[in-house]
């Protein structure tokens, strides 16, 4: 008997209209919908060997055995493709991020992104890009994002059909880069699982979603005119907002420390001296500097100086998650 392992990667995402709260736990269905852009250079390597002399499923994560719920989150992810390709058979997964996890640079988007496709097709499925979202959707929301190339977003569609990712510009439709302040590679106590499940208890949840319509056309317009100004507003704008509920919602959530606040005071103050610079937060304490590419080394020199940050990682729009590797096994 042969089996197939699959390998893959996917690029985490960095979102300029958060997704945070879901109609649907279980489907992971958004509240509303969110735009981003992919990482190039930062990612998830996955391969996947489904066996049938593999008795249980088998995570291993940067070369650490997984048990308990984070092989549970991979395990249902995978009974849906073992579902889709009529198979009951057990697979060994083996998955490695380059950057830190766990930290608030997406580590969940690219793990699941990569999952979906690597799994699927060691399984013998083919699927579409749509289909590829809306898989990865199921494991992470944010994953459904880092299936499709470039600028990214996600619709929040009305049910499991049509709630997936579309590129709405390829990578080189704009020189950006994201300039990752870290100040912490600690692994957040609160993850983003259990953040969007209490979203709903904040006040200003139900105001955030409602004007999320008019936020989004903002910033599909800034990318696709490639208008920083308005990129900076609108992106500054809805990072503060989600936080906002953050910090509302019950229990509280607060991921910035005193390093966060000082990245994104001196960002600020940099636009006002004529630097095209913005700031966008996602759930941790870590900033997400966007600038022209240009002007990635200067700001990435110049955020190293800042008190509390201890490393900068540089990354450009990234491309669509890939299959690099495929290879019989005979049992």
């Amino acid at each position: 008997m042969s089996t197939r392992t699959v390998t893959s990667v996917a690029c985490a995402n960095i979102a300029f209209i958060k997704y945070w709260g879901n109609r649907d736990e279980s489907l992971r269905l958004p509240a509303n919908g969110s735009i981003s852009m992919n990482l190039d250079g930062l990612f998830t390597r996955t391969s996947v060997t489904f066996s049938a002399s593999t008795q249980t499923d088998k995570l291993f994560l940067n070369k650490t055995s997984i048990h308990g719920p984070g092989l549970d989150r991979v395990s249902a992810m995978l009974d849906l493709v073992r579902g889709m390709a009529g198979t009951n058979q057990r697979a060994e997964v083996i998955s490695e991020n380059n950057f830190p996890s766990g930290a608030g640079i997406a580590s969940s988007a690219s793990a699941f992104a990569a999952l979906a496709l690597a799994s699927s097709k060691a399984a013998g499925l083919d699927l579409s890009e749509r289909d590829l979202s809306r898989l990865a959707r199921r494991g992470s929301g944010s994953a459904s994002r880092s299936i499709p190339a470039g600028f990214v977003e996600w619709q929040a569609g009305t049910d499991d059909e049509d709630s997936f990712a579309v590129s709405i510009a390829p990578p080189a439709h704009w020189q950006l880069a994201d300039c990752i302040a870290i100040v912490s590679s600690v692994h957040k106590k609160t993850g983003s699982t259990e953040g969007h499940a209490i979203a709903k208890t904040s006040p200003l949840q139900n105001a955030r979603v409602a004007d999320a319509p008019r936020r989004l056309d903002l910033c599909r317009r800034a990318i696709l005119d490639r208008d920083f100004d308005a990129l900076a507003a609108i992106v500054e704008l809805d990072s503060d907002m989600m936080h906002a509920v953050m910090m509302t919602s019950s229990p509280a959530l607060h991921y910035w420390q005193p390093a966060s606040l000082a990245v994104m005071k001196a960002v600020q103050q940099w636009r006002e001296e004529g630097s095209p610079v913005c700031y966008t937060v996602d759930a941790g304490a870590n900033i997400h500097v966007i600038c022209l590419e240009k002007e990635a080394e200067q700001i990435a020199l110049r955020l190293r100086k800042i008190a509390g940050v201890k490393d900068v990682l540089t990354a450009r729009p990234g491309g669509s998650a890939k299959v690099i590797e495929q290879k019989q096994i005979v049992e």
